[in-house]
């Protein structure tokens, strides 16, 4: 068969020739494809006599192994001098020091529950944590708020949807962590001295409102547990926390049906020039709920109230975050806008406490 040599010098030549996959791909097609020259006269080899068609398909198949192998052997190369360049081009020196632009930075609710746990992890408090979704009696009949409560109507607390005919107990999205003191009380008993921080869930949505959000609360049972108590430890976590030497609180008469007496807690502060100060001037802020803990909450978690008392306290965590790090729109908190995460978050690694400073 006439041309053969002429057929793998061409062919040879231009593999070698290829400066990519591209270009090695059309040198194939036009030698081995279904279309190509080298397929074309192997088509022609069913027209021949026996003894030549023996021979010349010998010649082809020897002349096709030497193409592919010579388009494979460029193939490699050109994917082994991709790689290079790549390796090249990406390279990085693992020495350098990591760029500031791609560090992470810890979200100011995160940032605000690792203050409060330093804070009250100083004064005997232990962390205890609770499920988002509860019976409605750990979130409201344990805690002594009656069926006619505004907070049990569908248009305050998010109810799970049940399937008709689903006659077990309604489960809610908790509206406060409160159901985690009374889990904590049933489990361990009295003694007890623990805060609960964690995600709540209200029908609620404005500038200072949002439909889920963070608090926090703490309980302490003892057996000779007072207000007094209560005042010092919310006057003490208050100094710590705003990170000033010295703060003046005020309780004023209130109700909750989980204590009695209840009362809301208001600090001393300063509104001058537009900026919060607090332990100074003549203005005062409310900034919790708190009270002695009612006798029924004590007996629906199995602790005698006639052997035990204590308080409790709740506060709003994303609340003293904005009154502390001067953040003024609550659904900022939860825009996912990393400029403002940028500008509002924390060192990952400059883990909050009392001796170091909190926000330091």
């Amino acid at each position: 068969m006439d041309g053969l040599d002429a057929l793998k010098v061409k062919y040879l030549t231009a593999a070698a020739a290829a400066s990519d996959e591209a270009k090695l791909e059309e040198v194939r097609l036009a030698a081995l494809g279904k279309k190509g020259e080298i397929s074309a006269m192997m088509a022609t080899l069913g027209k021949m006599e026996p003894e030549a068609r023996k021979a010349a398909g010998a010649m082809l198949n020897v002349l096709k192994d030497e193409i592919d192998a010579a388009l494979r052997a460029k193939k490699a190369a050109l994917s082994d001098a991709a790689l290079d360049e790549r390796l090249r081009a990406e390279w990085l020196d693992v020495t350098l020091p990591g760029r500031p632009r791609r560090q992470g930075t810890i979200h100011p609710v995160s940032q605000v529950m690792e203050e409060l746990t330093a804070i009250f992890a100083d004064m005997g408090f232990a962390v205890a944590e609770g499920p988002q979704v509860e019976s409605d009696w750990y979130n409201f009949d344990a805690l002594n708020i009656p069926p006619e409560h505004p907070a049990r109507q569908e248009h305050d607390t998010f109810f799970m949807h049940r399937p008709e005919g689903d006659n077990r107990p309604p489960h809610v999205l908790r509206t406060h962590t409160s159901p985690v003191q009374i889990r904590a009380m049933t489990e361990q008993g009295a003694p007890i001295r623990v805060i609960a921080p964690g995600r709540v869930y209200r029908m609620d949505m404005d500038q200072t409102h949002a439909p889920m959000f963070h608090q926090v609360e703490g309980l302490a049972i003892d057996r000779d547990i007072s207000m007094a108590n209560l005042k010092w430890t919310l006057e003490e976590f208050c100094r710590a926390f705003f990170e000033v030497p010295s703060v003046e609180i005020r309780f004023r008469a209130s109700h909750f049906p989980f204590t009695e007496p209840s009362a809301e807690v208001d600090i001393r502060c300063s509104w001058e020039g537009g900026q919060l100060k607090i332990g100074q001037g003549d203005k005062w802020m409310e900034i919790l709920g708190s009270g002695m803990v009612h006798p029924k909450v004590l007996t629906a978690a199995g602790v005698d109230p006639s052997q035990w008392q204590g308080f409790a306290f709740g506060m709003g965590i994303d609340r003293i975050a904005m009154l502390k790090y001067g953040i003024p729109d609550l659904r900022a908190f939860f825009e996912s806008d990393l400029r403002w995460l940028r500008h509002y978050g924390f060192a990952a690694l400059d883990m909050p406490d009392l001796a170091g400073g909190l926000s330091s």
